[in-house]
């Protein structure tokens, strides 16, 4: 090990045993084996990953930038990931191959750690999705040297196929999000704010994780309650908003373990519901219910988004829809992952496969104003199989089971 009296540009550092990653060796032995089985039909010698779920599903290891350059690269024996000195020891803890610390003390340390990481192999493969306008003309300063080449499509196409310990994951996750469901559901009454309600549910969730997954990082895992007006977007942020008798809430739910997204999303009212707030709520539930029955392996995505379409079209209720009807799940969260190559849009015409993971989610948002206003959502998470689909969701939709009287 250098010593920081010296300056060095990067070095190696063994701080401690490594920690427990979130699977077995073998499952990293897998992924990396069919890395570099594309990489060979390419023609490619390594690769340079620099996003977060990237860098994460192939080497366990997910960063914190916090505006600084992170890596991993692969070639064809080895799997170095590359850090920031302010992290020290911890993202060799957490990789599954080796790991390079660069310095700050010299403007390029971290250019210069790939560099030596890549060695002789000239034939590179990038995340051209990921980089920013400055760090893609920092690479182009390489380009003299190395045939650059984009697969951040195909390295997407590798993360839409889970494994078996993925979907146990995946599946653990659905869990948890259904006690963070439940948690928020009993505290919804009149007068109690949006931000009451979410960290009611976001503190049963990580107890849950902690408890069920004692060896991850605790980090990531939110709640977006929302209610009224604020429901009108999917995304919207909590607030202190108050609660009151007939408003329209949405229950949104996201355990996050070692990086895995699962989420939990559900339309409910306080207090009694008007006649044309519930013939859109059922309009949108019969939606959810049938994008669940055509989750099967053959169908694609687009197939699916055209026959809710028609669906909501036969109830003119098509003009309200605010997004895609699904879309994947792992490594993502709401800064980092989306695997956008299996969504359920109208120009998204992948194939359904099994070990494939989608949420069947249909959205409608009534502007104020018009009877009905608000933003109804329903969201569940199924596991594409041999011949039909696994859902993952046990928390109930519905005006049944989430009118909650105050």
């Amino acid at each position: 090990m250098h010593t920081h009296l010296s300056r060095p540009e990067f070095f190696t550092l063994h701080n401690g045993p490594r920690s427990p990653l979130p699977f077995s060796d073998q499952e990293y032995r897998n992924r990396l084996s069919a890395l570099r089985h594309r990489m060979a039909e390419t023609g490619l010698s390594a690769v340079l990953l620099t996003s977060m779920h990237n860098i994460a599903y192939f080497s366990g290891f997910l960063y914190c930038s916090f505006g600084r350059h992170y890596g991993c690269v692969v070639t064809d024996r080895d799997c170095i990931t590359i850090s920031a000195n302010i992290d020290f020891g911890q993202p060799g803890r957490r990789s599954y191959g080796d790991n390079l610390i660069y310095t700050d003390w010299k403007r390029g340390n971290y250019w210069r750690a790939v560099e030596h990481a890549l060695g002789g192999n000239r034939s590179v493969g990038v995340e051209m999705d990921h980089l920013t306008w400055q760090s893609g003309k920092e690479l182009e300063s390489m380009a003299g040297r190395y045939r650059l080449q984009d697969v951040s499509r195909e390295v997407m196409r590798l993360r839409m196929v889970k494994s078996d310990e993925e979907i146990a994951l995946i599946r653990g996750g659905a869990r948890i999000a259904d006690l963070g469901g439940r948690a928020i559901r009993d505290s919804i009454r009149p007068g109690t704010r949006e931000i009451d309600v979410a960290m009611a549910g976001r503190d049963a969730m990580e107890t849950a994780i902690a408890e069920a997954y004692p060896d991850s990082e605790l980090r990531d895992t939110w709640v977006w309650f929302q209610s009224g007006m604020n429901t009108d977007g999917a995304h919207n942020p909590v607030t202190t908003r108050k609660l009151r008798h007939g408003d329209i809430l949405s229950l949104n739910a996201f355990p996050m373990i070692s990086g895995y997204y699962t989420a939990l999303e559900r339309t409910l009212f306080l207090g009694d519901v008007d006649e044309a707030s519930l013939e859109i709520w059922r309009g949108n539930v019969q939606a959810h219910e049938l994008g669940l029955s055509l989750v099967r392996p053959g169908i694609r995505c687009s197939e699916i988004c055209e026959q809710i379409n028609r669906h909501f079209g036969s109830m003119g209720l098509l003009p309200y829809r605010t997004f895609g009807y699904g879309h994947s799940f792992g490594l993502l969260s709401h800064y980092y992952g989306r695997e956008s190559g299996l969504e359920l849009r109208e120009d998204i015409d992948t194939v359904l496969e099994p070990n494939m993971v989608i949420s069947i989610e249909p959205m409608l948002t009534i502007p104020e104003g018009h009877p009905g206003a608000g933003g109804y959502r329903e969201h569940d998470i199924l596991v594409v199989t041999e011949n039909g689909s696994d859902n993952l969701t046990g928390f109930p939709y519905g005006p049944e089971s989430n009118v909650v009287r105050g």
